[in-house]
């Protein structure tokens, strides 16, 4: 009886954490392309292969991938996400940018007004981006009902304690809400490194 009643405790106070947190994951290099970039790349009428689905309803990692040329250096092997876009846009971390010799301003997926630009390669075929390259602003990804829960709207900037080896609280996280979404926070590798995050960390958003 006690070592059912020890699981039956160990149960409620996951459901308690889960409730009470947020996933954390973390979002390594990538890169979207329009319908015309894909076939710039890998030819006319070309598809992208979906390969693995994402934690975003409908958002998935591609067998894809190209390499970024920059002033001072190259990274090989970065993912294609899709679905496509309307516009293409590079998200790599301020290391990845140190290295390729660009500096990327830290935006939101999506806000690439008055952003670097950067050359996409794929064999003998290139994209040179006027535009898009960014290291993506930290963020929580949240249902309409989550946010309704956790007290929070759309666009607001909180701080979130990291339950992580070397914990830390991150400044300045938005929020952003949709009923597309699945709750879960972003954040980039360079944030992960530093708070020595793993798979299936959680934090909290603090008042």
């Amino acid at each position: 009886m006690s070592a059912i009643s020890s699981v039956s405790l160990e149960r409620l106070a996951d459901q308690i954490v889960r409730r009470l947190t947020v996933e954390m994951e973390a979002s390594g290099r990538h890169v979207h392309l329009s319908r015309a970039h894909v076939e710039a790349l890998f030819g006319p009428g070309y598809q992208l292969n979906r390969v693995k689905d994402l934690s975003q309803p409908g958002q998935f990692a591609c067998a894809e991938r190209v390499t970024l040329e920059g002033p001072k250096g190259i990274l090989q092997n970065v993912v294609v996400l899709g679905p496509e876009r309307p516009e293409s846009q590079v998200e790599i971390s301020l290391t990845d940018g140190v290295a390729l010799g660009i500096a990327p301003p830290v935006r939101l997926s999506g806000d690439i007004t008055n952003t670097p630009g950067i050359t996409l390669r794929h064999g003998d075929r290139c994209v040179v981006l006027d535009r898009g390259l960014i290291a993506a602003k930290r963020h929580i990804h949240m249902t309409p009902a989550d946010a309704a829960r956790f007290g929070v709207k759309n666009g607001q900037a909180v701080r979130l304690q990291a339950f992580t080896t070397r914990p830390v609280v991150f400044e300045d996280m938005e929020v952003r809400i949709s009923p597309k979404f699945s709750t879960v926070v972003h954040i980039d590798y360079d944030e992960a490194n530093a708070c020595g995050f793993k798979k299936g960390d959680r934090g909290l958003i603090l008042p």
